[in-house]
């Protein structure tokens, strides 16, 4: 069907609406005398006096709320507000006039009430009918001229019908719903919308027998591990998949067709939603000033935006990073949590720097998220690694030791279990040093180790992202290569917890689920983009950069751990360390900062961490 390629004049829509008006006021008469009694002679009289009136305040009704100027075939809510107010206020004119004429001027009314409901109802209803069936047929008629794609919605549940009627009344949407799955057995077999709900475990059977080539998660909150293996069906069958996003994320409450994104990857790496206790975390953070170093990176502002939720004094975001510092304080004032905080520009290696922060605003807790963390990069520059990472680290525990400080927070990483690094150890020396400082029982120091996290600065996602809009190579570095994986809010969500419930001296190590291989990762972020591996882009093994591992831990040989009653969170049990013998030897390695000379630090770095093993590094001959 060929449609019409202009908009339909205002003035035909204009007298369409009278001409409606007319209608349903011979409806109301109709169904006033029961469409046969009609007296006409009695009647003709007062139909003929009162239709130009009613004309009149039909007509200025519809010009004063304009209806007539909403394009029929996009008709909306507002159109629809718009005829409901014209139609009511008309009436309400009308009504107005009728007594005015009966009570001063010849004794009669314009028409009889029962003439004035009815008719009421009637223009609304055909006014609408009208404006509706108008877009239902265009619409109708932009899907006929296209070719519509077989699509499954995952999710038979209040977001499923949403979905299912968004599509519908979207002309945009190129595809045609053909069914619902879903994971609750109870709902297999039974019909919704007109089509019938199947399990997700007939997915395979379903994409075959009706050619579906898109499927759209349409659930609140999915079982991560269900949505990953409806996933994988999809990836390897070339079923686009798509994710309806979270209401908050809703423009002005409404669902559009186009919020309705292509899956990421960060959406099948997250696992179940982090039940953390929120009294206990109020309870902690309550009217405390607390210090976040590294403030401007993607923990510690992430940790700055969960921290302000907990009515904090004052949180001091220090960070030498001054655009993105600026950027996280613009952030917080359209949150409103601006004046909660306090910026510092500053650098954890500057004793003097840090000494007057602590002595102005004497924080109860320290959250230290600064540090280099860039593996190659340290490899190359041990000298700036133990500067930052160890030094600024040593500083921030003097500091808090001194201004008693309530809890200082490490966070660590994986990477300085049993490392291959400068980069894990350096950050391992930091893990030693504040260990032995919980000696003094005046501070409780707390470590948090885990491992990579989705998004992060510089992390391999983000790379790789990069890569594939470039049209290739997506570079891994080695086929086995595997890593743990986490998403920012729930790795800084399980700080918070650690610090809430830490007593001090311990490690805690976060539940990272099960580490993923790197190559697997790649093809299916190229599968994800529509792309096709070999074909339209390629992998290129580069080899293992200097200090990297195959593979992560989170746990040393030595080491056990403890439950705690977060089933996400072990307490590391770990060896006690003299606080002045450390404090010694850590002075003695940063002293050798002056000298320049990579192999004296990197050497020192090894008498500290005897399982510092260098790898794939310029570093492993200081091991023989």
């Amino acid at each position: 069907m060929q449609l019409p390629k202009h908009n339909t004049p205002r003035w035909i829509v204009f007298l369409a609406d009278l001409c409606i008006s007319i209608f349903a006021l011979i409806v109301a008469y109709l169904v006033r005398f029961d469409s046969t009694n009609i007296p006409f002679e009695e009647e003709i009289e007062i139909f003929k006096t009162g239709l130009p009136f009613f004309l009149i305040a039909r007509g200025l009704s519809y010009y004063f709320f304009k209806t007539y100027q909403g394009i029929l075939r996009h008709t909306s809510t507002e159109d629809i507000k718009r005829v409901m107010l014209a139609v009511t206020s008309g009436t309400l004119f009308m009504v107005v006039g009728s007594f005015v004429k009966y009570f001063w001027v010849d004794g009669y009314f314009l028409f009889p009430t029962s003439i004035f409901v009815v008719e009421y109802f009637a223009s609304l209803f055909f006014l609408l009918v009208f404006r509706f069936t108008i877009k239902l047929v265009y619409l109708e008629g932009l899907k006929r001229d296209k070719e519509l794609t077989p699509t499954v919605i995952y999710g038979a549940g209040i977001y499923g019908v949403i979905t299912k009627h968004t599509l519908e009344k979207e002309a945009s949407f190129d595809g045609k719903v053909v069914c619902f799955i879903d994971d609750n057995k109870k709902k297999l077999g039974k019909s919704l919308e007109g089509l019938k709900i199947f399990h997700t475990s007939s997915l395979q059977q379903i994409i075959k027998s009706k050619k579906v080539k898109k499927l759209i998660v349409a659930i609140k909150n999915p079982d991560k591990t269900k949505q990953r293996a409806v996933v994988e069906i999809c990836l390897a069958n070339d079923v686009e998949i798509l994710n309806v996003p979270s209401p908050a994320q809703w423009i002005d409450g409404e669902f559009s067709s186009r919020q309705i994104k292509p899956i990421i990857i960060e959406d099948l790496l997250g696992r179940e939603s982090i039940k953390l206790d929120p009294e206990r975390l109020s309870e902690e953070f309550d009217n405390k000033t607390i210090l976040v170093t590294g403030a401007a990176g993607s923990i510690g502002s992430e940790i700055v935006r969960q921290l302000v939720e907990y009515n904090p004094t004052k949180v001091i975001i220090l960070d030498q990073a001054e655009t993105a510092i600026y950027n996280l304080g613009v952030e917080l004032k359209e949150k409103k949590a601006l004046q909660l905080t306090e910026t510092v520009i500053g650098d954890i290696r500057n004793l003097d720097r840090l000494e007057r922060v602590f002595e102005a605003f004497k924080p109860h807790v320290v959250f230290h998220a600064a540090a280099y963390k860039h593996v190659p990069l340290m490899e190359e520059n041990p000298s700036e690694a133990i500067l930052t990472n160890v030094l600024g680290s040593k500083n921030l525990v003097d500091l808090s030791l001194k201004y008693g400080v309530e809890k200082f927070v490490l966070i660590s990483t994986d990477k300085a279990v049993n490392p291959t690094n400068v980069m894990g150890c350096s950050k391992r020396i930091a893990e030693i040093y504040a260990q032995s400082a919980n000696q003094a029982e005046q501070t409780k120091f707390i470590t948090t180790r885990f491992g990579n996290v989705l998004g992060s600065n510089g992390s391999v996602i983000p790379l790789f992202k990069k890569q594939i809009e470039k049209g290739g190579p997506v570079t891994v570095t080695d086929r086995n290569i595997t890593r743990f994986f986490m998403t920012i809010p729930e790795a800084c969500q399980l700080v918070l917890e650690a610090a809430s419930m830490g007593k001090g001296g311990e490690i805690f190590v976060f539940d990272m689920g099960e580490s993923v291989k790197i190559y697997d990762l790649a093809k299916k972020m190229i599968k994800l983009s529509g792309l096709e591996l070999g074909k339209d882009i390629e992998i290129k093994i580069t080899g293992l950069r200097p200090g990297e591992k195959l593979y992560e831990e989170l746990l040393t040989n030595e080491e056990n751990t403890i439950p705690t009653h977060h089933p996400q969170i072990l307490i590391a049990k770990v060896r006690k360390y003299d606080f002045q013998e450390i404090s010694s030897t850590i002075c003695q390695l940063t002293e050798l900062f002056e000298t320049q000379n990579n192999e004296m630090i990197v050497q020192h770095m090894k008498s500290i961490v005897p399982e510092f093993k260098s790898n794939n590094s310029v570093f492993e001959k200081l091991d023989k």
